[in-house]
């Protein structure tokens, strides 16, 4: 069974930083692209940045050159490195890695539990 397990967020004043991280466990034959997404209340959850197996990066708009995505394919283990926070970024944090779980399985997306990531003003 895989599993995607998520830290780091937490409360920050504005204009702070946080590192989010993600560990992914289980059964694991190979993963292709990992990612974060996000879901603030009342909103739907959105594509915060992606990082392909080859390390191809992808950010939305209103986190390019503040946040950093990064992947450890070691450990199965994907980043996000949050500078210059604003309130706006206040959001649940959800971890997605696409892989296949076995040599028998194709490529399926899982996601994580999510971390609340909270930047007052």
């Amino acid at each position: 069974q895989v599993q995607l397990v998520e830290s780091g967020g937490g409360l920050v004043q504005a204009g702070g930083s946080l590192r989010l991280s993600c560990a992914t466990s289980g059964s694991i034959f190979s993963i292709n692209t990992m990612g974060w997404y996000r879901q603030a209340p009342g909103n739907q959850r959105e594509l915060v940045a992606t990082i392909t197996s080859g390390g191809s990066t992808n950010y939305k708009d209103s986190v390019k050159g503040r946040f950093t995505i990064s992947r450890d394919n070691a450990k199965n283990t994907v980043y996000l490195q949050m500078n210059s926070l604003k309130p706006e970024d206040t959001a649940v944090y959800y971890c997605n890695a696409n892989l296949r779980p076995s040599i028998y399985s194709g490529y399926k997306d899982f996601w994580g539990k999510g971390t609340l990531v909270t930047v007052s003003s």
